[in-house]
């Protein structure tokens, strides 16, 4: 199997990594990260003039109709610069799901405002109760005439300080975690009724709990089917966490080319400490747990690009080698810089930090272990 990119997503690559090795040195994204949106607003607007926010989309709504491996280059660039611009809660999360739905009308009069930059969006799904459980929702939205009456609290909110839209999921029909009789609405982030509290997490992001009193949607605004929300989640889902896969396998190169440079310069004994043969050999399972993860993530791309029957169980097993084996090369990492690795002043610590939350977004190892284990045993 061909594993090459093609010359449009070998040039969509390259336009990332100039930026990122340009314009986002560690110390500009510290300061980006630092501002009351979460990100550079002045970025947001480089990222719709160079196209790159146009990628998912399909031609008839001005996108560029990239596909999962499109995604891919774009976010393994992004994950060596630790690029804190909500690519992937605004395009990816927000637009991912009006682009799966078939509600013409919210297509048309929102996915040209996120191409262009005008439009920040979230997805909040996550509650307090619900951990990994995408289908456990008690967030209630009760018919009133022709509108829906919305109550209930949504954690973890990415990007939910910022956003202008917000889609949330709420139960309309059956039990707590039914995945049936759930349904998405679209809301203004600033309607009567929203109450937004934001904070940051430990890797700089700058996240919001929504609370939701009363908030009256209107019948039109309902993304995809009324019960039936599940279904564009659970796809939605699988497409992003790909990317977040794609965002680690970024910051597991990074570090791992730090580490080396490192280790060139610092000395002990009078000689490179590169130059000891047992961390050579350390950083040698460094090299090859990146090359593992590579390997699956490629494996799940295809599956992604062709369709693939066992699409679910690919990405669980990604899931499961990223956060693995990205714990490896994360903790080498700091370890072979020795105290430094754990100061605030010096990057390594931030790219593992990045990695700790990839790895607890939508399930850590541990719980994709489990859900790769009925996959295969269901077979």
């Amino acid at each position: 199997m061909n594993f090459n990119l093609s010359e449009e997503q070998n040039m969509l690559k390259d336009s990332v990594a100039r930026f990122v090795q340009d314009e986002y040195d560690f110390e500009t994204r510290r300061s980006n990260a630092a501002n009351a949106l979460g990100f550079n607003p002045d970025n947001w607007q480089t990222f719709a003039e160079l196209g790159w926010l146009s990628i998912p989309f399909e031609e008839a709504y001005g996108g560029f109709g990239g596909g999962p491996t499109d995604v891919m280059a774009v976010m393994e660039e992004m994950g060596k610069g630790l690029v804190v611009e909500p690519f992937v809660a605004t395009v990816l999360m927000f637009g991912g799901l009006l682009s799966k739905s078939d509600n013409a009308a919210l297509k048309d009069a929102h996915i040209e405002k996120i191409i262009d930059g005008s439009l920040q969006g979230a997805f909040a799904y996550v509650e307090r109760q619900s951990r990994f459980e995408l289908a456990d929702v008690k967030t209630q939205a009760k018919r009133d005439g022709d509108d829906f009456v919305l109550n209930g609290e949504k954690t973890v909110v990415f990007n939910g300080a910022a956003a202008n839209k917000v889609i949330v999921s709420a139960r309309t029909s059956g039990k707590q975690c039914d995945e049936a009789g759930i349904t998405l609405f679209l809301i203004d982030a600033d309607a009567p009724g929203v109450q937004r509290t934001s904070y940051r997490l430990m890797d700089g992001q700058l996240v919001a709990n929504i609370k939701l009193t009363d908030v009256r949607v209107a019948a039109n605004q309902v993304v995809g089917e009324v019960d039936d929300g599940y279904k564009l989640i659970d796809a939605v889902v699988s497409d992003v966490t790909i990317a977040l896969c794609a965002e680690a396998m970024g910051i597991m190169q990074k570090l791992n080319t730090t580490t080396i440079e490192y280790t060139k310069t610092r000395q002990q004994f009078g000689v490179a400490i590169s130059s000891f043969q047992a961390l050579q050999h350390r950083m040698v399972d460094m090299f090859m747990a990146g090359e593992q993860a590579k390997s699956i993530l490629y494996r799940a791309v295809c599956a992604a690009e062709s369709g693939a029957d066992d699409l679910a169980k690919n990405i669980a097993a990604l899931k499961v080698m990223i956060g693995r084996n990205g714990k490896l090369i994360g903790d080498e990492a700091i370890q072979l810089h020795g105290g430094m690795g754990l100061t605030d002043e010096l990057d390594v610590g931030h790219y593992v930090k990045r990695l700790m939350m990839i790895n607890t977004t939508f399930g850590d190892a541990d719980y994709q272990q489990q859900k790769f284990n009925r996959l295969a045993y269901a077979e």
